[in-house]
């Protein structure tokens, strides 16, 4: 999970969820493979919708060249991504958020890199139309140059 993570309702405003302001946190990577064209950014709370899972944030179209996104940069559209489709139906980062009495839910953040041009998937996909492009259903994943990713964990204390 990102550092910048509150753990008392007094800071709870800079959190990266939304029980703050929900503003994204600062993500950064290196080593992109070679032969990169773009990269894709998904995150995802397998535990949420009993288990069915939410997407928090679909993003696609990233620049090879680019090294990662300041906090806040994906709080909101921007020229640096494409923004997909969430479950939540927005085009850029929903921060964690348990429901009410739940344990800690994973957070899984996945960097993709592709062999597909930035410009070559359409704005709104959901996050399964976007991993079907990579890898079609029963194939091996064609588009795919190489993968790196992260777990956090997160409840949200202040549900009553």
């Amino acid at each position: 999970m990102p550092k910048k993570v509150s753990n008392t309702k007094a800071n709870g405003n800079n959190n990266p969820n939304c029980v703050g302001d929900n503003v994204s946190p600062q993500f950064s990577w290196s080593n992109v493979p070679d032969g990169t064209k773009s990269l894709v950014f998904l995150m995802i709370d397998p535990e949420g919708r009993g288990g069915a899972g939410v997407n928090h944030w679909v993003a696609y179209g990233i620049s090879p060249s680019l090294t990662g996104f300041a906090e806040g940069d994906v709080s909101k559209p921007n020229d640096k991504y494409v923004g997909g489709k969430s479950t939540q139906g927005v085009a850029f980062y929903s921060g964690p958020c348990t429901p009410p009495n739940q344990m800690a839910h994973h957070y899984t953040f996945d960097l993709i890199a592709t062999d597909l041009a930035p410009t070559e998937l359409p704005p709104g996909l959901t996050r399964e139309e976007v991993t079907a492009k990579l890898a079609p259903p029963g194939q091996p994943p064609a588009h795919t140059k190489g993968v790196a990713g992260m777990v956090g964990l997160f409840v949200n204390p202040w549900h009553e």
